[in-house]
């Protein structure tokens, strides 16, 4: 399967459309569908780091799933800072001023 259907798929898979995931990005949408729809090779390399990063996967990852592998290898374990920051940024609207202040809170104490 080619890169961007790869890419399509994880955006929808994490509860994004294009526009959402755009925005989340902070790329313009027509960007991010162009890439969708022209394919990753047609892409600025800034971009396609950026969508990557922001779907927790590594470019080396994408050209592997697209290389035939169904998932991408990730280490078991902790989630990363950018698994974190899409949880966060995907629910955080859903969260009580109270929570919002908590999070705020143990963030500032991380050593």
């Amino acid at each position: 399967m080619e890169k961007a259907k790869f890419l399509e798929t994880l955006i929808k898979e994490q509860g994004y459309n294009l526009k959402s995931f755009a925005a989340a990005c902070d790329i313009p949408y027509t960007t991010l569908y162009g890439i969708i729809k022209n394919g990753v090779g047609k892409a600025g390399v800034d971009n396609i780091l950026t969508i990557c990063r922001h779907l927790g996967i590594t470019v080396e990852e994408l050209e592997e799933m697209a290389a035939g592998q169904e998932e991408p290898k990730k280490p078991a374990g902790e989630p990363n800072f950018y698994d974190i920051e899409n949880l966060i940024a995907r629910n955080g609207g859903n969260l009580s001023p109270e929570e919002k202040l908590r999070l705020i809170q143990l963030l500032s104490e991380l050593k």
